[in-house]
C-alpha cells in the first residue's frame, strides 16, 4: 500500500492505484497479466472528481479485457471489496484476483472557504438519505454518535475517558507504522480537552480523511502450489451484513446488528465459536473512525459480553500488550482512512502480522488467526469481517 497522507497532490488517484498495485504484485512474484480478475474498492465519484472511476483505475493498471468489478459500500467498501474477490477465487472463476482500493478525496475543493473541508463532508453526506436525513444535517459523526451515546445511556459506556484511552492506543501505536498519517504522543487531557465535533466526540476521536492506495493479491490453493508462495495466508472466514439504513427503524439503535451478522458468518466459516472469540485471534485491525464505535465493536465482535467494552480498554486489553492486539497499524485514528482502501489495508495488516513482517508493530503470533472489520455506510449499516489464518 502507499502511504497515507492527508494530500498527494502530485498524484491522481490512478497513479496511486497503479503504485499499491505493483507492489502486490511484486511481493507476490507475478505481474499483471496472471491476474484473472480484479475488484476495485472506491467509495465516492465526486473524491474523485469522476464518476466510474474504477474504470481508468482497470486501464491504468494494464487490466484489459478481463474483469473488473467496483463495490462502494462506504467505509465498509474494502471489506466488501476483499469478500467479493474471494468469491471469485472460491467459485473458481478466477484463480487470481487484484483486490484495489483507493480514495484520493482532498482533490474536493471549496472555492469560497479555500480548503477542502466542506467539499469533502459535503461529497460523504450524499450518502445518507436525501428526503430526510439530509436537510437535518445527518453526517458521518452524527450518525456514529447516536450509536455511542445509545450505548451509553444503556450501559453506561463508552464514557468519555474510555474513548480517550482509544485514541491515545491507536494514535501511539501509529508512530510504529511508517505509512501512518498521524501519529501522536497524547494524555487523557489531550484528547478530552481538544475540540468538540460532535458530543461526545471530540477531534482526536475522530479519524482524518486520507489519500492512499491499497492492494491484495487473492489465489486459490492450486495456483499458490503452481507459484511456490512461501508462508501463504489463508481466508478462511468471510462476513457481510447490511441492516437498517435509517437509524430509527432499527429495534436498538445501540448497536449495529450487521457488525454481529457479519461477524458470526466469518467465524461459522472459520470454525470459531462467538463468545469465545477474543481467545481466538493474536490480533484485529478494527474500523476506527471514531472511538467510541471501535468500543462497541469490542463487544458486537464477541471479544467482550455487551456493555463490558470500556471496561476491556480499561483494563488495557486491546493494548499492544493486551490479551489481544486492535490496531496495532493505528487504525483509522492512528494509520488514516482512505475510504475504498482502508478495509483492504486493516487485511494486508492482518497479512503482514501472521507473515511476522510488521516490524515494529509486530505482534507474537501463536494461534496463527487474525481479524479484519470494517463498517460503513449511512448509519454504519454496512459490516464486513475477514478471518485470515496462517
Amino acid at each position: 500500500m502507499t502511504p497515507f497522507k492527508a494530500r498527494w497532490p502530485d498524484k491522481t488517484y490512478f497513479e496511486l492505484a497503479y503504485d499499491a498495485c505493483n507492489e502486490a504484485l511484486q511481493d507476490a512474484g507475478i505481474s499483471i497479466k496472471d491476474v484473472d480478475s480484479a475488484v476495485y474498492g472506491i467509495y465516492n465519484d465526486l473524491f474523485e472528481r469522476q464518476f466510474m472511476p474504477d474504470i481508468y483505475v482497470n486501464d491504468y493498471i494494464g487490466n484489459i479485457n478481463k474483469p473488473g468489478t467496483r463495490v462502494t459500500t462506504g467505509g465498509a467498501t474494502g471489506g466488501f471489496a476483499v469478500r467479493t474477490g474471494y468469491m471469485e477465487i472460491a467459485s473458481g472463476l478466477s484463480d487470481i484476483c487484484l483486490v484495489l482500493g483507493v480514495e484520493k478525496c482532498n482533490d474536493c475543493y471549496d472555492k469560497l472557504t479555500g480548503t477542502t473541508t466542506p467539499e469533502v463532508l459535503k461529497a460523504i453526506a450524499y450518502s445518507v438519505d436525501m428526503t430526510w436525513e439530509f436537510p437535518l444535517g445527518m453526517m458521518a459523526a452524527s450518525s456514529y454518535v447516536v450509536l455511542v451515546n445509545a450505548h451509553y445511556y444503556k450501559y453506561g459506556n463508552p464514557t468519555e475517558e474510555q474513548m480517550a484511552k482509544v485514541s491515545i492506543k491507536n494514535h501511539g501505536n501509529a508512530f510504529n507504522n511508517p505509512k501512518a498519517q498521524t501519529p501522536l504522543k497524547l494524555t487523557i487531557d489531550d484528547v478530552l480537552n481538544s475540540r468538540i465535533i460532535c458530543y461526545p466526540f471530540k477531534m482526536l476521536d475522530c479519524c482524518l480523511y486520507s489519500e492512499a492506495s491499497a492492494a491484495l493479491i487473492l489465489a486459490s490453493e492450486e495456483r499458490v502450489k503452481e507459484l511456490k508462495i512461501k508462508n501463504p495466508i489463508w481466508i478462511t472466514g468471510v462476513g457481510a451484513a447490511c441492516t437498517d439504513a435509517f437509524t430509527g427503524n432499527r429495534k436498538n439503535i445501540g448497536a449495529l446488528p450487521s457488525n454481529i451478522a457479519a461477524a458470526k458468518q466469518a467465524y461459522k466459516l472459520a470454525g470459531i465459536e462467538y463468545k469465545k472469540a477474543k481467545s481466538a485471534f493474536d490480533v484485529a485491525e478494527l474500523h476506527d473512525a471514531f472511538t467510541g464505535q471501535e468500543v462497541v465493536s469490542y463487544e458486537e465482535l464477541g471479544f467482550v459480553e455487551y456493555g463490558k467494552g470500556g471496561d476491556w480498554i480499561d483494563d488495557g486489553g486491546p493494548e499492544m500488550s493486551g490479551e489481544l492486539p486492535v490496531n496495532p497499524s493505528g487504525g483509522l485514528i492512528g494509520c488514516g482512512h482512505a475510504v475504498g482502501a482502508t478495509g483492504i489495508m486493516s487485511t494486508g495488516e492482518a497479512f503482514l502480522q501472521l507473515q511476522e513482517r510488521a516490524g515494529k508493530r509486530q505482534v507474537p503470533i501463536t494461534k496463527g488467526r487474525a481479524l479484519s472489520h470494517s463498517i460503513g455506510g449511512p448509519g454504519a449499516a454496512y459490516a464486513a469481517v475477514i478471518v485470515l489464518e496462517r
